[in-house]
């Protein structure tokens, strides 16, 4: 099947080959990236398949009117005499997209082959968050190993497994992993890159603070409810875990207050 015959599948008619502009873009690969993390092999063949027919836009902008592209086909290629950080074969998601040929987007085009509109990131759902380390699932139970340090000879990141579903690609300015020049969502342009040490020290706070939530959770409920609420937990960031953390030490004194009064009320009989 050809190029043309491949992306007419998603067409509401057959287009020639002179209305359309097609492009290829590496999605993402198997490396790890700016955030500690990286997709398993298994995880780029789920969004080798996922990712064909969804449309690409702006900086994950989710406005219908920010569409600019759609893969229409796409494959996994082996990246010749390159390896990951930790020394396995790069394998990289490369997509074939296509966009329709206007006087409004000549400009954008230009900028394509130029090089200046080149890097871009993906928007997908995984499942699975595995610790490099020990194997463990992070939205199950949180282990103890902190993602950028180095345990013996092994390195700690987060491994992306079991991709749900694949949403959107997008051009942006800052992409997650540089050697693939198209790929997962970083930071806003305007965020500078953290430090290793700062990631590290950002690293064993959250892990400091998840243990204390765990713990209060703990108190504040019991059996199922305080089940729950440790899985809901270990999908928060820092930032969700703080507030949550001060909303059950509220809680935690608004139910002494009320344990004062009955005492008083008891005493007082």
């Amino acid at each position: 099947m050809t190029n043309l015959e491949k992306l007419n599948q998603f067409t509401r008619r057959e287009l020639q080959e002179d209305e359309v502009y097609l492009f290829d873009v590496i999605l993402c690969d198997n490396n790890i990236d700016r955030d500690l993390e990286c997709f398993s092999d298994k995880a780029l063949e789920q969004m080798q398949e996922l990712f064909v027919g969804k449309t690409g836009i702006f900086d994950h902008n989710l406005k219908s009117n920010n569409q600019t592209a759609r893969i229409y086909d796409t494959e996994l290629v082996t990246l010749p005499d390159k390896f990951t950080k930790d020394g396995r074969p790069l394998i990289a998601l490369k997509a074939h997209a296509y966009m329709i040929r206007t006087d409004s987007n000549a400009d954008f085009i230009r900028e394509i082959d130029a090089g200046i509109k080149k890097e871009v990131s993906v928007s997908c759902c995984a499942e699975r968050q595995i610790c490099s380390i020990c194997g463990a699932d992070r939205h199950e139970s949180a282990c103890n190993h902190i993602v950028g340090k180095h345990y013996g000879e092994k390195y700690c990141y987060i491994i992306l497994d079991n991709i749900q579903d694949a949403y959107e690609w997008s051009f942006v300015a800052v992409p997650a992993q540089p050697n693939a020049g198209v790929t997962k969502h970083f930071q806003h342009e305007s965020m500078p890159q953290a430090s290793p040490e700062l990631n590290q020290l950002l690293s064993e706070l959250e892990l400091q603070m998840r243990t204390e939530v765990f713990q209060l959770c703990g108190k504040q409920s019991n059996g199922a409810i305080s089940k729950a609420l440790r899985t809901a937990t270990d999908k928060m960031d820092l930032q969700e875990l703080l507030h949550f953390k001060q909303m059950l030490l509220e809680e935690q004194k608004q139910d002494m207050s009320q344990a004062y009064v009955q005492l008083a009320d008891f005493q007082q009989r």
